[in-house]
C-alpha cells in the first residue's frame, strides 16, 4: 500500500476521513494543515481529497454549536513534523484551544499570533527554535500557555504583560536567556509558573515575590542562574509550592516558610544563616509541609527544633551544609517520611533507634558525619537505599540489616570501624560497600579455613627443607624479574597516581577493535567528572583514566551503537560502567550537560541509574552503576548466569569455587524457571511504561533488545541506554532508527519513517518477550519447519495456527502452567503487530503481564 496510505489509515482512526472542504472555511484550513504536516506523497494527497466526512466529526476537532467554526483542535503525539505552513490553523479565527504537543514541529506560522480568541495553547515537546516573538501580546484571552521542552532562545518578551488572563505559564526546558522581564508582574491571574531549566540570569523583577501574584500556587525557577537575596513570600498568600533550586540566591531562608507551604526546594544555592531562627516564625503551619530540600547551601547553626512538628513530611534533605556539630535529631514524629538525607550535616553521637519506626522510609543517607556507636536494626521493609559511610560507627552490622541487602537498590557502609560476617558477600561488594570493615566470621561459617590451615602444616617441613637450597636460585630469579619487569612496574606506579602526574597536554587517543576515539583536553586533571549523589567528590578525567587503566581494552565490557563501555572503580570505591558516546553530537556542552543531568534525575527500580557524566572535549561520557550479573542476552544464549564473558562484562571473581551469590546457580536452577522469566518481562515492561507514561516529555528508548536489559545484584531487570539519543541532538537519529537486526519494526522499512515512536519500542519489547518464552534468538536460530523465518514470523505463524505451545522453551516448559506461557506469547503477538496503531501501549502491557500469575510447578 505504501507508507503514504498507511499514514492516511492511521489518521483516519483519529480524525475519521478528511473531507473535501470548501475553500476559505475552517474545514478547509484544518484539512490543509493535516495534509501538509503529514506525508507529502501523491497517494496521501489523492486519498485525502476523496473523503467527505464533515470536519466537525473528526476526532480531536471541536466546533461551535452551529458547526461553522472550529473552536478546538487537539493533534498531540501524531508525528507531525516540520514547519507549520501559513494559511492553515492560523486562519481559524474562532479557535479557543490548540494542542500540538509531542510532535516534531520546528517552525510556527506567522499568522498563528493573530488568533486573539485562544484561551489554551500547548506547543510542548516539539523542536521549535528561535526567539519567542513579541506578537504573543495578541493573546489577550490566553489562560494556559505551554512551550516547555522546545529550543526557544533569546529573552522572554516584555509583551507577556498583555496576557492579563494567563493562569498557567510553562516555559521550562528551553534556552531562554537574560532576565525575567519586569512586565511579568502584570500577569496577576497566574496560578502556576514554571521557568525551570533555562539559562535565565540577573535578578528577579521588583515585586516578583510580593503582592503581584495573589493567586499563584506553584512557582518553579530551578536550574537557572538567577540572583536574589532574602526571598520573602509573606505577601504571596496562595503559594503552596516553591522550587528555586540550582540558582544563585543568597541570604536568609526565613521568609520562605509561610502558611500553607507544602513543597519547598531551595537546594544548590548560597543561602546562609541559622535556620533555627525559623522557629520564631509563628505563622508557619508545619503540618502542611510534605517536601523540604535545603541541601547544598551554606546554612549553619542547629537543625531547627520546630521541624519535629512537620508530621506529614515525606521528603527531607538537609545535606551538605555547615551546621554546628549536634546530636542526631528527634525523628520519631516523622511517621510519613519516605526520603531522609542528612549527609554532611555535622551529626554526632548515636543513630536514634527510633529510625526503625519510619515504616515508609525508602532512602536513608547519613554519610560523612561524626556518628558513633552501632547501627540500629533498621527493621524497615520499604528501605531500598542506605548510606552510612564515612562515619565512626563501630560494632557488628546487625544480621537483620545484612539480610535485607539482596533486596536493596544501593547500600554503603564503608569507612567506618564495623565488623560483619561476610561469608555470603562477594569480594567485590566487600570492596565497594564495606571498605574498611572487618570480616569476622565464626570458623563454622568459613570451613575453608580448616583446609587451608591443614595444607599449610603439611607443607611446612618441606618448605623449610627446600629454603636453603633454593635461596640462591631465588635471588637470581628476583634480580632477573626486577630487570625485566622494571618498565611495567613504573607504569603501575604511574597508573595508581595518574591523577597527580597526568598533566601532559592532550589530546588523548584511545582505540578499540571497531573505533578510535579522542578526548581533546589539555590536562586530565582540569576536566571535572560530575557524580550526582556525591557533588563534592573531587573526581576528574584523570580518575576515569586511572579507573579504566587508561581506557585499556582489558577493561572493555562491550561496544554498542552509542560507543564502547568500560568497567572501573572511581575514588570512594564506586563501581561503575563508563560509556563513551563516540558519535558526533550537535549539542553544545551546556545543552549536553543539561540533558545528562535530566537523565540522572530519572529513577526507577527497573532502570540502570545514571551515576554521573564527563564532558571531555567533544566526547560525552556517561557513567552508570555497574550491573553485576550481565545482560539478558548473555543469560539466554551465551553462558549460565554467573559465568561471564569479557565480551559482555568483566569480573575478576567469576572463577571462585565458593557458593556465594549466584556463581553456581547453574542453567537448571531457579533462574531457568517461568517465574523468573516472567519477572524479567514484567520489570522490563514497567521500565518502558515509566519512560513512556511517567516522564514528561515521554522518553522513547529507540533500541530495546535483550542486550539492553541488565540484571543487577538482586537479579532485578534494569533497562539501560534510555534517553541517550537526545544527548547527540540530531547526530544519531538515523543510525538508531535503523534498529538492531531482528528487532526492526515493519514501519522502519518505509523511507518516509522519520524516527522511532513509543509503538516502535512496543514492537521491540514484543521480540524480547518472544525470546524469554522461546529461548530463541531473534534471527539466525533454529525455527522448526521454517527455514527462512525469523523469531517473530515463526511465533506469530504458530499462534495463528493455535499451536503456540510448540514455541515454548523446553527449559521452562515444566516450571509453570503452559497456558500462562502461551498467554505471554499472545501478548508478544499484540506487540509485534504490523501496524503501530494496533499495538497496545506499554501501560496496557504491564496490566496484561500482571494478569498472568506465575505459580511454582513441581
Amino acid at each position: 500500500m505504501g507508507f503514504g496510505l498507511s499514514i492516511i489509515l492511521v489518521l483516519a482512526l483519529f480524525f475519521k476521513p478528511l473531507a473535501c472542504q470548501q475553500p476559505n472555511t475552517d474545514g478547509y484550513f484544518v484539512s490543509e494543515f493535516f495534509k501538509k504536516m503529514t506525508s507529502p506523497s501523491s497517494s496521501s494527497s489523492s486519498q485525502a481529497s476523496n473523503f467527505s466526512t464533515p470536519v466537525c466529526s473528526w476526532q480531536g476537532v471541536f466546533c461551535d454549536a452551529q458547526k461553522e467554526h472550529v473552536i478546538g483542535l487537539s493533534a498531540s503525539g501524531l508525528g507531525l513534523s516540520g514547519s507549520v505552513p501559513d494559511t492553515t490553523i492560523g486562519k481559524l479565527t474562532k479557535l479557543q484551544s490548540l494542542d500540538l504537543s509531542n510532535n516534531k514541529i520546528t517552525t510556527l506560522p506567522s499568522d498563528l499570533w493573530s488568533l486573539g480568541s485562544l484561551k489554551t495553547l500547548n506547543l510542548s515537546s516539539n523542536q521549535i527554535s528561535g526567539p519567542l516573538p513579541s506578537n504573543i501580546g495578541n493573546f489577550g484571552m490566553l489562560e494556559a500557555f505551554d512551550l516547555s521542552n522546545n529550543n526557544f532562545s533569546g529573552e522572554i518578551p516584555a509583551a507577556i504583560s498583555s496576557l492579563v488572563s494567563l493562569r498557567v505559564l510553562k516555559l521550562e526546558r528551553n534556552m531562554f536567556q537574560w532576565s525575567i522581564p519586569t512586565e511579568i508582574v502584570d500577569c496577576q491571574s497566574l496560578v502556576s509558573v514554571d521557568l525551570s531549566m533555562n539559562s535565565l540570569n540577573g535578578s528577579l523583577p521588583d515585586g516578583f515575590f510580593g503582592a503581584a501574584f495573589p493567586k499563584l500556587r506553584s512557582l518553579n525557577l530551578a536550574g537557572n542562574e538567577i540572583h536574589g537575596r532574602d526571598p520573602d513570600l509573606s505577601e504571596m498568600k496562595s503559594i503552596t509550592s516553591l522550587n528555586i533550586s540550582g540558582n544563585l540566591f543568597q541570604g536568609s531562608v526565613m521568609g520562605v516558610f509561610q502558611e500553607q507551604m507544602e513543597v519547598i526546594d531551595l537546594s544548590r544555592n548560597q543561602f546562609q544563616g541559622h535556620i533555627s531562627q525559623v522557629q520564631f516564625n509563628t505563622s508557619f503551619n508545619w503540618s502542611h509541609l510534605v517536601y523540604l530540600d535545603l541541601s547544598e547551601n551554606q546554612l549553619s547553626g542547629e537543625i531547627f527544633n520546630n521541624l519535629n512538628r512537620a508530621h506529614n513530611l515525606k521528603h527531607l534533605n538537609l545535606a551538605y551544609n555547615r551546621f554546628n556539630r549536634q546530636e542526631f535529631p528527634r525523628i520519631e514524629t516523622f511517621l510519613a517520611l519516605e526520603y531522609l538525607n542528612l549527609s554532611r550535616t555535622s551529626l554526632a553521637g548515636l543513630i536514634s533507634n527510633d529510625i526503625s519506626q519510619l515504616s515508609s522510609l525508602h532512602t536513608l543517607d547519613l554519610s560523612m558525619n561524626h556518628l558513633t556507636g552501632q547501627i540500629p536494626l533498621l527493621s524497615i521493609k520499604s528501605l531500598e537505599i542506605v548510606d552510612v559511610s564515612h562515619n565512626n560507627l563501630s560494632g557488628e552490622i546487625p544480621v537483620s540489616v545484612l539480610d535485607k541487602l539482596p533486596w536493596m537498590e544501593r547500600f554503603n557502609f564503608s569507612f567506618n570501624n564495623l565488623t560483619l560476617c561476610a561469608s555470603e558477600l562477594s569480594p567485590e561488594i566487600l570492596q565497594t560497600a564495606f571498605f574498611g570493615s572487618t570480616n569476622n566470621c565464626p570458623i563454622a561459617a568459613n570451613p575453608g579455613l580448616f583446609k587451608r590451615r591443614e595444607a599449610k602444616h603439611k607443607g611446612l617441613k618441606l618448605a623449610l627443607a627446600l629454603t636453603l637450597s633454593m635461596i640462591c636460585l631465588l635471588a637470581g630469579l628476583l634480580f632477573l624479574a626486577f630487570g625485566c619487569r622494571r618498565k611495567p612496574k613504573m607504569w603501575a606506579v604511574k597508573q595508581t597516581s595518574y591523577k597527580e602526574e597526568q598533566n601532559i597536554s592532550g589530546p588523548f587517543s584511545f582505540q578499540t577493535d571497531s573505533t578510535t576515539w579522542v578526548a581533546d583536553v589539555k590536562h586530565a586533571n582540569s576536566v571535572p567528572v560530575v557524580i550526582f549523589e556525591k557533588p563534592l567528590l573531587n573526581v576528574t578525567f584523570a580518575d576515569l583514566l586511572s579507573a579504566t587503566s587508561n581506557f585499556d581494552k582489558g577493561t572493555l565490557l562491550a561496544e554498542g551503537k552509542f560507543g564502547p563501555v568500560y568497567r572501573g572503580f572511581l575514588p570512594g570505591g564506586i563501581h561503575v560502567a563508563v560509556k563513551v558516546l563516540v558519535h558526533g553530537s550537535t549539542l553544545t556542552d551546556q545543552e549536553a550537560a543539561r540533558e545528562l543531568e535530566y537523565l540522572g534525575r530519572i529513577k526507577h527500580p527497573n532502570l540502570v541509574p545514571l551515576t554521573g557524566y564527563c564532558l571531555a572535549g567533544d566526547q560525552r561520557i556517561a557513567i552508570y552503576d555497574y550491573m553485576e550479573n550481565g545482560n539478558l542476552q548473555n543469560f539466554l544464549y551465551d553462558l549460565p548466569l554467573g559465568v561471564q564473558t569479557t565480551e559482555d562484562w568483566s569480573t575478576d571473581t567469576w572463577e571462585e569455587e565458593d557458593n556465594n551469590g549466584i556463581q553456581n546457580v547453574g542453567s537448571e536452577g531457579l533462574l531457568t524457571t517461568w517465574r523468573f522469566r516472567h519477572k524479567i518481562a514484567l520489570g522490563t515492561a514497567r521500565a518502558l511504561a515509566f519512560l513512556h507514561h511517567g516522564c514528561s516529555p515521554p522518553i522513547i528508548h529507540r533500541d530495546i533488545k535483550a542486550s539492553s536489559v541488565y540484571l543487577d545484584f538482586n537479579l532485578e531487570p534494569r533497562v539501560s541506554d534510555f534517553g541517550l539519543a537526545k544527548v547527540f541532538g540530531s547526530g544519531l537519529d538515523d543510525e538508531i532508527a535503523r534498529g538492531s537486526p531482528g528487532y526492526v519494526p515493519p514501519e522502519f522499512s518505509q523511507p518516509e519513517c522519520d524516527s522511532p515512536t513509543p509503538k516502535s519500542d512496543v514492537y521491540c519489547f514484543g521480540v524480547v518477550l518472544f525470546e524469554l518464552v522461546t529461548g530463541k534468538k531473534p534471527i539466525e536460530d533454529d525455527y522448526p519447519e521454517e527455514k527462512e523465518a525469523n523469531l517473530v514470523s515463526w511465533v506469530r505463524g504458530l499462534l495463528r495456527k493455535n499451536q503456540g505451545s510448540r514455541a515454548i522453551d523446553p527449559k521452562i516448559r515444566d516450571t509453570g502452567p503452559e497456558n500462562q506461557m502461551e498467554e505471554a506469547l499472545k501478548i508478544g503477538y499484540l506487540c509485534t503487530a504490523d501496524l503501530p496503531s494496533k499495538r497496545p501501549s506499554m501501560q496496557q502491557i504491564v496490566g496484561l503481564l500482571k494478569d498472568i500469575e506465575p505459580t511454582s510447578h513441581q
